[in-house]
């Protein structure tokens, strides 16, 4: 023991559940993370060596170049584009500017993991709202829980870990009957893969929604997890306050680089979704056939009900059969489990070791 003494708030931060990587000898399928099977476009590792003999400079802090190609894509002016390492970093900045001991934060569960730190770092109270029996978010039950004291309310859309989506329209409802002084974070890291909008559908209405900030990612459907490219896009005071509180220099050289390139590969990106949608359908109808329950998958993986089932020794099976799935449990609902699609030699693997499991 060091005798150092910490803050009372980290002992209720808790630990983010990163996939466990288990040994195992022989070829290991991880369907744990929601990956993209796909490795990045060609041009965009030609992008990334490009860059590699100029590392002994700092990146470039204002990320002005990839701001630039993202105002160019979405429309949404430069000035209102914030850039972070994932999208990760922009909602923890978020809750570093925004929120504090007395303010209130709105949130469904089961969703994204790093949604319960925003409160304990802050110190702010967390209002959390089941999602309905669809598993999906229940608006109007989020709505009345807003209050003169809330600051953030965080719609998942398509949501982690249930896959489930709403409609643009929705949303404009929703945001359209809360009060201003809220900020609406829609966390869209799955959008590109929903067959309920097209990706630019919900930036239409950040004009009509000043208090309306879209995240995105380069992590899923780019796959470039390794290099966390996350971004903003909302109104100017986001993207001040936000880049305010963060260290400089967060998103590295190589990470703007390969998320520049990647933004030119729009006929990539569209053979991933297409891809993405054929093994979502052959995953759902396999597991349909073999009598498990899924929600509808809006996403790049499926929400599976393992029944009657234990969890923990069917996903525990898997993983000595070389599978790494998602347990349900370490995502705040037991008796399912989240299963990234890959390859269809992947999902195949999946599929067969289910099948001695069951």
């Amino acid at each position: 023991m060091t005798g150092l003494e910490f803050n009372a708030r980290l002992r209720d931060i808790p630990v983010y559940p990163a996939a466990a990587t288990y040994s195992f000898d022989g070829e290991l399928v991880k369907l744990a993370s929601n990956e993209t099977p796909f490795p990045p476009h060609p041009q965009v590792l030609e992008a990334v060596e490009a860059h590699l003999r100029t590392l002994n400079r700092y990146p470039d802090p204002e990320r002005t170049v990839l701001r630039r190609r993202l105002s160019e894509r979405t429309g949404v002016p430069a000035g209102r584009i914030a850039i972070g390492n994932g999208s990760c970093e922009l909602l923890l900045a978020a809750a570093e500017a925004m929120l504090e001991p007395g303010a209130e934060l709105v949130y469904a569960w089961p969703s994204f993991s790093i949604y319960p730190h925003l409160a304990a770092m802050s110190g702010a109270r967390a209002l959390i709202v089941p999602l309905n029996d669809a598993g999906e978010h229940d608006l109007e039950a989020m709505a009345r829980e807003v209050t003169a004291a809330t600051r953030i309310v965080i719609v998942c859309n398509p949501n982690n870990p249930s896959a489930t989506a709403l409609p643009p329209a929705a949303i404009d409802a929703f945001v359209a009957g809360l009060p201003r002084h809220v900020a609406v974070i829609v966390d869209e890291a799955y959008v590109e893969f929903s067959s309920l909008q097209d990706p630019d559908e919900s930036i239409a209405l950040l004009d009509r929604h000043p208090n309306l900030i879209l995240l995105r990612t380069f992590s899923k459907v780019y796959g470039l997890c390794g290099l966390r490219v996350g971004y903003a896009l909302g109104s100017e005071e986001f993207r001040l306050a936000v880049d305010r509180v963060r260290q400089p220099f967060s998103v590295n050289a190589l990470a703007q680089a390969a998320a520049t390139e990647a933004l030119n590969h729009v006929d990539e990106l569209e053979r991933r979704v297409e891809q993405t949608a054929i093994e979502r359908m052959h995953l759902e109808s396999e597991l349909q056939e073999r009598g498990l329950e899924t929600t509808d998958s809006q996403a790049n993986f499926s929400w599976v009900s393992v029944g009657e089932r234990d969890e923990d020794a069917v996903v525990g099976g898997l993983a000595e059969r070389g599978v790494i799935v998602r347990a349900g449990k370490a995502l705040g609902q037991e008796g399912w489990m989240r299963v990234t699609y890959g390859t269809r030699h992947e999902n195949d693997r999946f599929l067969a070791a289910l099948d001695q499991l069951l």
